[in-house]
């Protein structure tokens, strides 16, 4: 991967953790008014979530997605103003916290899905941006690094 290239995919991280902060934020703060969510597509957002599904171990879910979000932002704004080599810990580190999100966003769409038979395009879109995060964290990173990352 050339160097122009690990910026655009820092970039594209960047940003993708800006709009999952909106969307999240955008729920949080609907539902703590108590106000209505726009839902396009004719799904229903409300019952998704005001739904028993939508706290994690007492934590808000929106709330969980908003401090991942901006951790993503803040770390890679750093990223890439802050120099070319990232440590390898610290990839380490991202790579397990995408990978997490992206596993927590799967479930949540089956609950949606096969429990609630409900659906949130907010939400989806939420999953839908942790996803291409974790996917672009892998593509920054080639595979070979990543195992040696983990197996030291």
């Amino acid at each position: 991967m050339t160097f122009s290239d690990d910026i655009l995919i820092r970039v594209a991280i960047f940003v993708l953790g800006v709009c999952g902060f909106l969307v999240a934020r955008y729920i949080y703060t609907h539902k703590k008014a108590r106000k209505s969510l726009v839902c396009p597509i004719r799904f229903d957002c409300n019952t998704v979530i005001n739904s028993d599904y939508s706290k994690f171990l007492g934590i808000p879910v929106e709330l969980l997605g908003m401090i991942y979000y901006a951790l993503v932002t803040i770390a890679y704004f750093v990223f890439i103003f802050g120099g070319e080599v990232v440590p390898g810990p610290i990839i380490g580190i991202f790579i397990t916290v995408s990978l997490g999100a992206f596993i927590f966003s799967l479930y949540l769409i089956v609950v949606q899905i096969f429990i609630l038979r409900k659906g949130c395009s907010w939400c989806i879109v939420s999953s839908v941006i942790s996803v291409t995060i974790f996917i672009l964290t892998i593509f920054a990173y080639n595979f070979n690094s990543i195992a040696q990352i983990f197996t030291k």
